[in-house]
């Protein structure tokens, strides 16, 4: 059967801020199917975050592109995109909120099995699905592609109820040797089934196929690798069937 890919825009508010996300499903199958939420890059909701959505959709999930700055803002260039993620971080309370009530609102869509949801993001938005799953939230699994690491809530034994797949580029400059083995060390602590795999000469944003443009364009070590976007991909699609299962 050919997938018939429906979209529309959920809005809500949480943390301060009227959060208008993009809402990806098949209408041709029929049932309640595992949802997915999708954060974004630093760039805000921008088209590649609904693409993903839209690809989660034809997998067989119900997919939320996260809106997290409010407004469906999308940054005009890389010191907004910046501005705006410190925003976010200068206020973890409200960016926790956002994060919870993306979960909460996708749980509650039509055709989506509330029991069977999960996380995942790109570049900071690798870092909002990790501190989901630091947070505690009731998700099978997060994924995070190219994502920060660093803690941004201190979890405890026994919070994390989530499976952890962490997609990371040997060559990404932005997260240090220190950062990614605090991270194994803390997965470690904590107990989670959590799988690290790397990518050779993959650097920041290799599955953003606008990263090298981006990085030429503001400066920045950004590079999209298609093999590796194509390897993530398969890695993320095999991990999804397994927690949902």
């Amino acid at each position: 059967m050919t997938a018939d890919i429906k979209t529309e825009t959920v809005t809500y508010n949480a943390g301060g801020a009227t959060l208008v996300s993009y809402l990806a499903w098949d209408a041709s199958q029929a049932g309640p199917r595992p949802g997915i939420v999708v954060f974004g890059e630093w760039w805000g909701l921008n088209e590649y975050q609904k693409r993903r959505a839209r690809e989660l959709a034809a997998l067989g999930y119900v997919a939320l592109a996260a809106d997290m700055y409010g407004d469906g803002k999308v940054a005009a260039d890389a010191d907004e995109a910046g501005q705006l993620m410190n925003g976010l971080f200068a206020d973890m309370e409200g960016t926790s909120a956002r994060v919870r009530m993306a979960v909460e609102q996708l749980s509650r869509q039509p055709g989506v099995d509330a029991d069977r949801v999960g996380a995942m993001g790109y570049c900071l938005g690798g870092a909002l699905a990790l501190h989901a799953a630091r947070l505690g939230l009731d998700l099978r699994g997060v994924a995070s592609f190219h994502g920060s690491l660093g803690k941004t809530h201190a979890a405890h034994k026994g919070d994390v109820k989530a499976k952890v797949l962490v997609c990371h580029g040997e060559d990404d400059s932005f997260v240090s040797a220190e950062e990614q083995a605090g991270f194994r060390q803390e997965m470690a602590d904590l107990g989670v089934d959590c799988k690290f795999v790397t990518y050779p000469g993959a650097k920041h944003g290799f599955s953003n196929p606008d990263a090298t443009e981006n990085g030429t364009k503001f400066n920045l070590p950004l590079e999209y690798n298609e093999a590796v976007d194509r390897e993530s991909w398969q890695e993320m699609k095999a991990f999804w069937n397994g927690v949902f299962a």
